[in-house]
């Protein structure tokens, strides 16, 4: 769960290259990195070859044999490579095992990349590094040499060879290279940079120890890094952000522990599972050069994990239908760390995935466990291990990674970021969402269980991730506003259809309505996708895989349409966003707002606490407002909205079709009475009185501001008008300023007062609709997210040449002769003189000097 900004999410994937392509042999291949060029001998006179085996690993040495044999001979390490792990591909994983103030936390990752060791001349051995971007299917092809040609792979290192073993291996001395500051084990250089940090320090750093097994070599380095000093400001020039780490400021010096895991990939890869953007996976992608393709082929494959029948036995009973045990079940080790209450909270929300594995074909598929004695080998920095990791931090975030093999997205380890303070924010949630209707969060502090309860929902979501999925913002979109007042549907659906929605908490549910159930759980929609990335379909391809799983989704579909997946990076549709509940986002938001205005008055008294000041009322009233503000933006994506259903070409119906007019019409009408009619009840005296005397006037003219900017929006006005070139009776711009003029200077025709917050709502207007004429008035492009999310940018806008401006002209020339008539009319002197006011920044738009 992206708590903050995901985010999360696609945090993980990051090069999303997302779109369903296959090679020219319609066979599932293993990408073949491209290798390296040959490297021509150096001009210089090469060093002294290697010593005898025994000069070098003396008796002294401590050995330890595993993926790399290391070795021990006083201070200085080597390792052992054997002859058959040359060329392989290992992932190095290098992460902060313990960080200090201010850098992070203690397990963060710094680092990942695949590795290859690689001979070389004049007795070296090369670290090359394999980069999957353009591959080649078959490596015996004339294809392949021309992908090699053009993307040779880097050399990271070099090793002296100090010794050899015929027919064996190979010796080279490691020390310096963990020691030192090569960007496989160390920080990145934006960290860095960041920290104000340079090299690191000689003296001060060395190994602390190595542990070898037998898939994988773990490091372990205590890194000491000189500090730089504050980067001089130039002005006029823009800096990147840095912050200067306590432990600089007062020693000059940066003191660390990291981990290097050097974990060898899968000799026999996964079979992949090819991306489909109507479930919503992380995805890793490449560019495929086939020997008998007509063009380059993108393929995309899903991010998940191996799960594979222990023999042959359980794979024949699996396809009867009976659930077995995978081989290697998918295991969380809550990290020692954590605070004792909260273990068991976090172990339930990884089994609750239990169920979804089920319809997959899988028990005990996955499953959360606490460290015992027996479980000694068992470390947070060995990568063979999963780990949810609690972080004695004041951030209020969580976060689900996962290290995956860039050739099939086989999933290697994850592990579960916790922050300690991810709690306040659920206090503050659940407070705000739900206080109105459940009396256990109506207090200070929650109930060890209520809190529990929580961090297990937090701990499913998170998990999720893990497994592969994204966030389905579109899910809560599946449920009528008015079911989620039924104390029954909710008892048996709950309030949205999938954990990994950003819907938290059902605040839609009055009190009245006698609903108990208003936490987020596994869902229809989480077990849909469970079963699409991890049921096992005993084929020959994952051509054969990507067939049945087309079949299964249409079939799957038509029996529950609760499966459906709206991606969170569609900006465009209003049935997916984040933080919202329910199919209609303006019956939804205005019972919330009641459930507020039952809430804001009670704030003093639920978070009161004997001793204590008002911080926590103060914070709380913050999170009230936002949550409102949300509210708004929720129901401002309904105008200019187009929804976006990702479908294959045997599927039929649309892909994109515009939010209907009605629904565009009630966001605006919903607008001007909720919030451009004053919400005065959101300026509770009694509230601001404890906590701030100035959060009144400004606090509500800023979200009125953001709300008419975002409506107002040159991207949506540009959207309405395409739209309404293709159906004259839709939601046009025209329509739009009509609405909005007849809600803002509604007092033009009632002959009331102007108070101060419409005063400044209306001036608001005035110079939005000005800023249109700027002497720099830009073009606009607006852009759709296309099925597997390749973004483009769409046809540019040119603003001059649109009618977006002469539709502002004939409103501000209406609104000019409205004002005109009222002013003889207006007794009260501020709201004459504000008039007076708005006609004259009318009349220098419309008739600049």
């Amino acid at each position: 769960m992206k708590l903050q900004t995901l985010a999360l999410s696609l945090l993980v994937c990051s090069s999303l290259a997302l779109a369903q392509k296959k090679d020219d042999k319609k066979t599932a291949t293993t990408p073949v990195a491209p290798v390296a060029a040959s490297t021509p001998a150096p001009a210089s006179t090469p060093k002294t070859g290697p010593k005898p085996y025994k000069e070098v690993i003396t008796a002294k040495a401590k050995t330890q044999k595993g993926l790399l044999t290391t070795h021990q001979v006083e201070d200085k390490y080597y390792f052992e490579i054997a002859d058959s792990l040359f060329g392989k591909e290992i992932m190095a994983v290098t992460r902060i095992s313990q960080a200090p103030t201010g850098a992070g936390y203690g397990g963060e990752l710094a680092n990942r990349q695949v590795i290859r060791f690689e001979k070389g001349p004049e007795n070296k051995v090369f670290i090359r590094v394999p980069l999957y971007i353009n591959v080649s299917p078959d490596s015996t092809k004339p294809m392949s040499q021309a992908v090699r040609n053009s993307n040779v792979e880097p050399i990271a290192f070099a090793f002296d060879i100090k010794a050899a073993r015929k027919d064996t291996g190979v010796v080279v001395e490691v020390t310096d290279f963990f020691k030192g500051d090569n960007q496989i084990v160390s920080l990145p250089p934006s960290a860095k940079t960041a920290y104000r940090l340079a090299a690191p320090a000689a003296d001060r750093s060395y190994i602390q120890g190595i542990k070898t097994f037998p898939i994988n070599t773990e490091i372990t380095v205590i890194k000491t890094f000189s500090a730089l000093p504050a980067a001089p400001s130039i002005s006029g020039l823009p800096t990147a952000p840095t912050t200067t780490l306590p432990a600089a400021s007062n020693a000059g010096a940066v003191t660390m522990e990291i981990n290097t895991s050097m974990l060898l990939l899968p000799t026999v890869p996964m079979r992949k599972r090819y991306f489909d953007s109507r479930v919503g996976y992380f995805a890793n992608g490449y560019m495929v050069y086939g020997e008998n393709s007509q063009r380059a082929e993108e393929e995309v494959i899903a991010v998940r994990w191996r799960l594979e029948p222990k023999n042959k036995e359980d794979e024949e009973k699996q396809k009867r239908g009976e659930l077995i045990e995978p081989k290697k079940p998918i295991v969380f080790y809550i990290d020692p760390a954590t605070p004792e209450q909260w273990r068991k909270y976090l172990i339930l929300g990884v089994n609750d995935w239990q169920k979804a594995f089920e319809k997959a074909g899988w028990k005990n598929a996955i499953m959360g466990k606490e460290l015992t004695p027996a479980d000694s080998n068992i470390s947070p920095n060995d990568a063979r291990y999963s780990f949810i990791r609690y972080f004695a931090s004041n951030i209020q975030n969580a976060y689900g990674p996962n290290i995956h093999d860039p050739r099939t997205g086989e999933i290697l380890e994850s592990h579960i970021g916790w922050y300690h303070n991810v709690m306040l924010l659920l206090y503050k949630w659940y407070l705000i969402q739900a206080g109105a209707v459940d009396q256990r969060a109506q207090k200070p502090k929650f109930d060890p269980e209520l809190m529990g309860q929580l961090v297990r929902f937090v701990s499913s979501h998170e998990v999720g991730h893990t497994l592969g999925l994204r966030h389905n913002f579109g899910s809560s979109n599946l449920t009528p506003v008015e079911m989620l007042r039924n104390k029954m549907f909710t008892d048996k659906n709950g309030h949205t259809a999938s954990i990994m929605d950003y819907a938290r908490f059902n605040y839609v549910a009055q009190p009245e309505d006698g609903v108990t159930d208003f936490f987020p759980r596994i869902g229809d929609y989480d077990v849909w996708a469970i079963e699409w990335g991890y049921k096992n379909f005993h084929s020959s391809s994952a051509e054969d895989d990507k067939k049945a799983l087309n079949q299964l989704y249409q079939q799957r579909l038509k029996e529950n349409p609760r499966i459906w997946f709206g991606t969170e990076t569609n900006f465009y549709d209003p049935r997916s966003q984040s933080e919202d509940v329910g199919d209609n986002a303006m019956i939804a938001s205005t019972y919330g707002i009641k459930n507020l205005q039952r809430i804001v008055p009670n704030l003093p008294k639920w978070t009161a606490e004997n001793g204590e000041d008002y911080d926590k009322l103060a914070e709380v009233y913050t999170e009230t407002v936002g949550q409102f503000r949300r509210y708004m933006g929720h129901v401002t994506k309904y105008v200019g909205g187009i929804k976006e259903t990702p479908k294959t070409t045997d599927e039929g119906g649309v892909v994109y079709e515009p939010t209907p007019r009605n629904l565009q019409k009630d966001a605006v009408a919903f607008l001007n009475k909720q919030l451009f009619e004053t919400p005065t009840w959101l300026i509770d005296p009694v509230v601001l009185s404890k906590i701030r005397p100035d959060a009144g006037v400004e606090s509500i003219r800023g979200i009125q501001d953001a709300t008419l900017n975002n409506l107002l929006d040159l991207n949506r006005m540009a959207r309405l008008i395409e739209i309404n070139s293709q159906d004259p009776k839709s939601y046009s711009i025209d329509e739009l300023f009509t609405d909005l003029r007849k809600g803002i200077w509604s007092e033009l025709t009632s002959k009331k007062p102007i108070d101060q917050y419409r005063r400044n709502l209306q001036k608001g207007f005035v110079e939005k609709m000005g800023s249109l004429f700027g002497n720099n008035s830009p073009s606009i492009a607006f852009s759709f997210s296309a099925p597997g999310f390749r973004f483009g940018t769409g046809p540019t806008t040119d603003l001059k040449k649109s009618d977006i401006l002469s539709l502002a002209r004939g409103h501000l020339v209406e609104l000019k002769a409205q004002i005109t008539a009222a002013i003889p009319q207006t007794t009260d002197r501020l709201s004459r003189l504000h008039l007076q006011d708005c006609l004259e920044r009318i009349k220098n738009v419309l008739e600049p000097k």
